[in-house]
């Protein structure tokens, strides 16, 4: 995969104007069945940002929960059909590593997400309801941790297309939430990633 042939596009929200050290403003840091502290998600300086210089990353998982989604998301974004587009780099994670994008979201334990998870060398798309999690659909895939790519999601109607650096992997019908909801990135346990042009 090669995601250097991939533009950004306009609109895409690069960190840059936010404060580093927090979450971007407007945004919340959650978790999905959370035991324990709530991850540090935060702005930070980073020089291999994919554009400008800050990057969101989700930098100190802080429990030890292997059940835990991190959560960084914002329901100031309304998404209900059209294309989530995210550059994300693997950085760190014994139990997990990488992460996603969420969207359609109604709560943070409802939602749907697509991810990639560098240590398993998969790709997979579920939706979690009440706080359970189910696999619609999955793939393997060969990314290694410390590189830059583009995780995207185009979602119209039922119809759900997930791809990395513009190939589409993954593709399948799903009505578990059919109206628009919040948007936002996912990790899970202590995968530590960093994301840039959301």
């Amino acid at each position: 995969f090669m995601s250097g042939d991939i533009e950004t596009p306009a609109g895409a929200i690069g960190f840059d104007a936010d404060a580093v050290g927090g979450p971007p403003k407007g945004w919340k840091v959650d978790g999905t069945n959370q035991d324990g502290p709530m991850a540090t998600w935060e702005v930070a300086a980073d020089p291999t940002a994919p554009s400008g210089q800050n990057v969101l990353r989700m930098s100190r998982e802080n429990h030890t929960s292997e059940g835990t989604f991190n959560l960084c998301w914002t329901d100031q974004i309304q998404f209900k059909n059209g294309e989530l587009f995210v550059r994300f780099r693997a950085d760190a994670g014994v139990e997990d590593q990488g992460g996603g994008i969420l969207w359609r979201a109604r709560s943070n334990q409802d939602y749907y997400v697509c991810r990639v998870n560098p240590l398993e060398h998969n790709f997979r798309l579920y939706w979690v309801k009440d706080g359970r999690r189910k696999q619609i659909a999955g793939c393997d895939v060969d990314i290694p941790k410390g590189e830059w790519h583009v995780l995207s999601v185009k979602h119209v109607g039922t119809r759900i297309e997930c791809a990395i650096d513009g190939e589409v992997l993954l593709a399948t019908d799903d009505a578990t939430f059919p109206e628009a909801g919040a948007v936002g990135l996912w990790t899970k346990a202590d995968a530590v990633t960093s994301f840039d042009d959301f």
